[in-house]
C-alpha cells in the first residue's frame, strides 16, 4: 500500500520505536492516530492523540470508535517483564502475553472490519529476533513473540479475502528504552522504522530488519547446537 495520504494508527507511540512509527507515518504524508496507555506522554506535533491500552478491551473499542477512518495499522505496544518460565512471577509473564499476543489479537480485531471497510490497507507487527531465540532471563518476552509470529502468520491468511495485507517485522537489540540498561550493540531505531515502512509499501510478508536477525532466522534450519552451543 501507498503510505502517502494513507490513516495510520500507532500503537506504543509514546516512545522507542512507536514514536519514530507516528514521525516518520507523518513525514512520508500519513494522517497519524498515535496512541499509548498514558496519551499525555504522546508529544509529537501533528498527530492524533488517543488513549489505547492494548490489555483492555474497553479502551480498545473506545480507540476503534474513535478512528474509524484507519487504513494502515501498526502493532508496536508491548512490554518485557524479563522472566524466565520455570521461576518467573507468573503474573509478570501473563503481562507480556497478554501484551503481545493478546493485544495484538483484540486490536486486531477490533480494526480488521474498519480496514475491509476502508478499501483492506495493511496491518504491520512488530515482532522480534526472539520470536526464533531464546535468552536466559527473557523467556516471558521470547515466548511472546513467538505466539504473536503465530498470530501474524495466522492472521495473514485469514484477512487475504478482504484485502488486508499483513506484515511481520523482525528486528533485533535496537537503541530504545526497553534495552537502555544493556550494553550491547543496538540498531538505529530511525532506520529500523524506514526499513519496515518501506517493507509495508513493498506489500512484503515478513521483514528481517538487520543482520543479527537473518542470521538467527537462517539458523532454525540447523541444529539447535548452533544457536546454543551449550547444548552441544
Amino acid at each position: 500500500m501507498k503510505i502517502n495520504d494513507s490513516v495510520a494508527l500507532v500503537t506504543g507511540a509514546n516512545r522507542g520505536l512507536g514514536r519514530h512509527f507516528a514521525e516518520q507515518l507523518l513525514r512520508r504524508g500519513a494522517k497519524v492516530y498515535a496512541t499509548a496507555r498514558r496519551p499525555e506522554l504522546v508529544d509529537l506535533p501533528g498527530v492524533t492523540v488517543l488513549s489505547l491500552d492494548v490489555t483492555d478491551q474497553d479502551s480498545i473499542a473506545a480507540a476503534a470508535a474513535s478512528a474509524p477512518d484507519v487504513n494502515l495499522l501498526v502493532n508496536n505496544a508491548g512490554s518485557n517483564t524479563y522472566q524466565n518460565l520455570v521461576a518467573g512471577d507468573r503474573d509478570r509473564i501473563r503481562l507480556d502475553m497478554d501484551t503481545h499476543y493478546f493485544g495484538t489479537l483484540d486490536v486486531v480485531r477490533a480494526f480488521a472490519p474498519m480496514l475491509a471497510t476502508n478499501g483492506g490497507g495493511a496491518i504491520l507487527n512488530v515482532l522480534s529476533a526472539l520470536t526464533w531465540y531464546a535468552v536466559d532471563g527473557a523467556g516471558s518476552y521470547s515466548a511472546a513473540k513467538s505466539a504473536q509470529w503465530g498470530l501474524t502468520n495466522s492472521v495473514r491468511l485469514e484477512l487475504a479475502a478482504q484485502g488486508t495485507a499483513v506484515t511481520g517485522l523482525h528486528l533485533s537489540s535496537t537503541d530504545t528504552d526497553m534495552v537502555a540498561a544493556f550494553d550491547i550493540p543496538k540498531s538505529d531505531p530511525a532506520k529500523i522504522v524506514a526499513i519496515a515502512l518501506d517493507g509495508v509499501e513493498a506489500g512484503l510478508h515478513e521483514i528481517l530488519a538487520d543482520s543479527d536477525t537473518e542470521a538467527v532466522k537462517a539458523a532454525l534450519a540447523g541444529d539447535l547446537t548452533a544457536l546454543y552451543p551449550r547444548l552441544g
